[in-house]
């Protein structure tokens, strides 16, 4: 996970999948092998998120695409 999210130190990482656990979120399973392998699952409860995320995806995509459009306007000078 870490190497997916490039501008977020181990430190916020942890902190937040720490939050989102402790909020019933996600779960978290320790395998105990060596190297130490960690995996997180959203539970019921974060399934239920996965509409509000989605939506929200949507309208940033949407956003982007307004904000995106206006920028060519404007650049065309407005025509």
């Amino acid at each position: 996970m870490q190497r997916q999210l490039k501008n977020c130190s181990r430190r916020m990482l942890a902190l937040q999948l720490k939050e989102l656990e402790d909020d019933k979120i996600i779960e978290k399973t320790i395998y105990p092998v060596m190297p130490p392998k960690t995996d997180y699952k959203l539970t019921d409860f974060g399934i239920t998120l996965i509409p509000v995320i989605n939506a929200i995806e949507a309208w940033g995509n949407y956003y982007n695409d307004v904000v995106s459009q206006e920028n060519i306007e404007q650049d065309s000078g407005g025509k």
